[in-house]
């Protein structure tokens, strides 16, 4: 019988292009959230800029991130630009980093500078299969049906939301949750997240197979969220 899976959604202080320092913060929330799993937001390590350059996972500047997931043996799940050129999501543990998914349905500039992924992607952790998303694919119910048909029982995404629109990834994880049974756990940006962004939605949270939300965060910069998935 499998144990509970500690998940945490972050939404930390994010600057434009400073790898370096983001890395340093995402290490600081890894440290602090307790949780086996944490998920951040869409292009979290170099802020939602189109332009920012493919970051290799063997980039010295994710060492202060590698070291604090090893620490703690943490898995985290952080959002960057990757080769390709793709909207990827890292996966970042004490065996080092790996691109672990590809986002599939880039919208608005995004085509301009980036090429959709090919294929969903699923993650073995302590037994749990953890399905991967990052933005627009939650909203396009065939992203979430193919993840959960590689026996995903649960889906974690990265998302950037405008202020504006700040129902929209508490809408779609509910729908996601409530027809497919799984939990699912979203990263939301808050604050100014470079872009043309200046005013994040936040809100990250986690709802249960039921569509019930366990965790919810607010609006500000640096709030976290956990829960247990059973």
């Amino acid at each position: 019988m499998r144990t509970p899976l500690r998940v945490a959604v972050a939404q930390p202080l994010v600057r434009s292009h400073d790898v370096a320092g983001n890395a340093e913060r995402h290490a600081d929330v890894v440290r602090a959230a307790g949780a086996r799993v944490v998920v951040f937001p869409e292009m979290s390590l170099t802020g939602y800029e189109l332009t920012a350059a493919p970051l290799d996972p063997a980039d010295p500047r994710l060492a202060t991130l590698r070291a604090a997931c090893a620490d703690t043996g943490t898995l985290a799940l952080a959002g960057a630009p990757v080769a390709g050129p793709h909207i990827g999501v890292l996966a970042v543990d004490a065996e080092g980093v790996r691109v672990a998914y590809r986002k599939m349905f880039v919208g608005g500039a995004e085509p301009r500078h980036v090429r959709p992924g090919r294929e969903p992607a699923v993650l073995e952790v302590d037994g749990w299969r953890l399905g991967l998303a990052v933005c627009r694919d939650t909203g396009v119910p065939e992203h979430a049906a193919a993840t959960v048909a590689r026996g995903a029982d649960a889906y974690l995404a990265g998302v950037l939301e405008s202020a504006r629109d700040a129902a929209v990834p508490a809408e779609r994880a509910r729908r996601i949750a409530a027809a497919h049974g799984v939990w699912v756990a979203v990263a939301s940006f808050a604050g100014s997240t470079g872009g043309g962004y200046a005013d994040a939605a936040g809100g990250s949270g986690i709802w249960s197979p039921a569509g019930v939300a366990v965790a919810h965060a607010g609006t500000g910069v640096g709030e976290l969220a956990g829960a247990s998935l059973r």
